[in-house]
């Protein structure tokens, strides 16, 4: 087998890393179109069996009073949206709300349980744990601001319960890639 020269597997490595990149931008796009067409979903006509014909099965399920539920259509790591599809007892949708839409973020308040947040948010994109501050960060991208720029809704919390919430900005970096 011939030896190969380095500036081929430097450019073997560089077409490898940018396929792999485009991969998983199309996966993120992907995730996104299919939960397009919210607006189509009726409360009291549309059911849930219409909801998961139509975008497949939730990523988390949860039980609401009264016996309805809510699915949850997290989008993260990729996406900016959560849809929260609620359903009564009847098993017909009552609500559609993007738990990441800002409405939603300022429902997020000190004093509040994981669980409430996720109940909120959906699944987040990371969680970081600070040493020195003792604070677990949670992040969801969200919808850029009017700059273009990529945003993040971050939840601090400390010794269990959240202590603080921020939004931090997203800048390229010079090798093209975000901060992930």
């Amino acid at each position: 087998m011939p030896a190969l020269n380095p500036a081929t597997l430097l450019l073997t490595h560089n077409l490898r890393a940018k396929a792999l990149g485009l991969a998983a931008l199309l996966l993120g796009l992907g995730g996104c179109a299919q939960l397009d067409g919210l607006a189509q979903l009726k409360p009291g006509l549309s059911t849930g069996a219409d909801v998961q014909g139509r975008y497949g099965p939730p990523s988390r399920i949860w039980p609401e009073p009264g016996g309805g539920q809510t699915l949850e259509y997290a989008s993260q790591p990729f996406g900016t949206r959560c849809p929260m599809i609620t359903l009564d007892k009847d098993g017909r949708v009552s609500a559609v709300v993007d738990g990441l839409e800002p409405a939603q973020r300022a429902r997020i308040l000190p004093g509040m349980r994981p669980e409430q947040v996720s109940r909120i948010l959906g699944r987040e994109r990371s969680r970081v744990f600070f040493e020195l501050s003792g604070e677990e960060v949670w992040d969801w991208n969200i919808q850029p601001d009017q700059a273009g720029y990529p945003m993040r809704f971050n939840v601090h919390f400390k010794q269990g319960l959240v202590f603080r919430t921020s939004q931090s900005m997203v800048f390229p970096s010079r090798f093209g890639f975000r901060d992930d």
